[in-house]
Order: C-alpha cells, then sequence, then structure tokens
C-alpha cells in the first residue's frame, strides 16, 4: 500500500512527529494502542508494542526503528504471522509543507500467506483513512 500527501507541517517537524511510533495511536485508525518499549533518545533499535485491529482480530506487534535518516523512517513489526513495514520519505514542499511518501506491506508466515490476495482491498482501505487522518493529527500536535 503506497499512499503520498502533504502535511502541513515543515520537514524536521514532520519527521519528529513520526519517529515516535507511539503516536500511531493519534494517526493510524488500526491501532489500539502503542507503548515504548525502551528508553532514551529515539533512535535506530527503539521498540514499541503496537497493539492493533485488523479485520476484527486484535493483534500485538513489536516494532522497531530500523532506520532514521534526515528525510526516511523506516519501522519493522513482527510477530509469529507477519512482518509489517512502514516506510516513510519525506520531501520539503515549501518552508512549511512536507510531502509524505508513505509506504506500508504486510508479509505473511505460515499458512497465513494464504490470506493475502483476500487481505489488498482492506489494506488499502486502512491506507486511505491513514493520508486522510494523519496530516490533521500532526498539525494538531503542533498547535
Amino acid at each position: 500500500m503506497e499512499r503520498s500527501f502533504v502535511v502541513g507541517l515543515p520537514l524536521d517537524e514532520l519527521v519528529a512527529y513520526l519517529e515516535d511510533f507511539g503516536r500511531a495511536e493519534e494517526w493510524d485508525p488500526g491501532t489500539l494502542r502503542c507503548v515504548r518499549l525502551d528508553e532514551g533518545p529515539v533512535r535506530p533499535g527503539a521498540r514499541w508494542r503496537n497493539t492493533s485491529r485488523f479485520r476484527g482480530r486484535t493483534t500485538d506487534l513489536e516494532y522497531r526503528l530500523v532506520e532514521r535518516e534526515p528525510a526516511r523512517l523506516m519501522f519493522v513489526g513482527e510477530n509469529k504471522t507477519v512482518t509489517a513495514t512502514d516506510d516513510l520519505g519525506f520531501e520539503a514542499e515549501s518552508a512549511s509543507l512536507t510531502r509524505l511518501n508513505y509506504r506500508a506491506s504486510l508479509r505473511f508466515k505460515g499458512l497465513a500467506k494464504l490470506a493475502t490476495p483476500f487481505l489488498r482491498a482492506e489494506f488499502e482501505r486502512l491506507g486511505d483513512a491513514v493520508a486522510e487522518r494523519l496530516p490533521a493529527a500532526a498539525t494538531r500536535r503542533r498547535a
């Protein structure tokens, strides 16, 4: 799933907002709870436990920040049935606007792989909801 949209924040502020994956509760409609598992500054290796609901089922994934660059963040979440990757690229549109290129993927493991084709439409709907909700959540945080 890929979405590209503009957020009313400068690039560095948007990256700072999104690098704390615990804020997924604010912008990801599938996230019920997201709690940091370690302490200290957010940097590659930081971890969160994300509890989400997808297709009526609740699941926990342990996410970690695997890449943090000035214009890119990558998180990987995993449990016994799925690996989820959130890859966020940032481009300054102006001094106060940033284009977010958001790519999310799910890779199912074992027998769960068989469900992949049936989940695409729902995953796409979730992407639409993120694209709608994230810009408002990020700018509201700034106010």
